[in-house]
């Protein structure tokens, strides 16, 4: 197997690899589209809302909001030491309180930990007229994009250039770089593979 990468930037790659099968390039793909965990708002509890759009709507932009986070902190919440109860270490609480005139986006969210904040700041959720107001209080927790697709954690796709030759796009949709995606998808691809010999082991002695 060779690898050779020739593009590269903090929400792209664009690499091929030689000497794989169909089979092989298309788990790569799948992993790294909805394996991966990803930080995305949950819960939504709103305060206040005169807004021009119901709450419903707004809980569903708030989730589309991807988030950075810190990896060595939170864990998935079925994986985490509370028994998914909820707890500082697989959640996050943000909260927005805006008044009109003005556009609500995301770097209006505040959080409760620093590390966990929207990856792209501008993005907006809804104007507030004059008099209107918007307070809410949200939560976010990791998840993967098998759930839903707000966790998905990039866009990816492959052609084949010659035969066992494909040339990969990563482009990361995540509070993560296209790199980190990728790394995180062969820990996955990896892992699961581990766990599968290891169950094998278990039935054929």
């Amino acid at each position: 197997m060779r690898l050779s990468v020739t593009e590269k930037s903090d929400k792209k790659i664009v690499f091929k690899i030689d000497e794989i099968d169909h089979a092989f390039a298309n788990a790569l793909r799948r992993v790294v589209l909805n394996g991966i965990p990803t930080m995305a708002i949950e819960d939504v509890y709103f305060e206040t809302n005169t807004s021009g759009f119901f709450d419903e709507v707004l809980a569903h932009r708030l989730g589309l909001i991807p988030l950075t986070y810190d990896k060595n902190i939170y864990n998935l919440k079925e994986e985490c030491k509370c028994d998914g109860k909820g707890c500082i270490q697989c959640e996050v609480v943000l909260g927005v309180e805006k008044e009109g005139p003005c556009i609500v986006k995301a770097s209006d969210l505040k959080s409760t930990d620093e590390t966990v904040k929207p990856s792209e700041p501008d993005i907006p959720v809804v104007e507030l007229l004059e008099g209107q107001k918007l307070k809410l209080e949200a939560t976010a927790k990791l998840g993967i994009g098998k759930e839903h697709s707000k966790w998905q954690a990039s866009v990816a796709s492959y052609k084949e250039s010659s035969r066992n030759s494909f040339v990969f796009t990563i482009e990361s949709v995540s509070g993560m770089s296209a790199t980190e995606v990728l790394e995180k998808g062969l820990e996955t691809l990896e892992k699961k593979s581990e766990e599968f010999i290891e169950e094998f082991k278990k039935v054929v002695k």
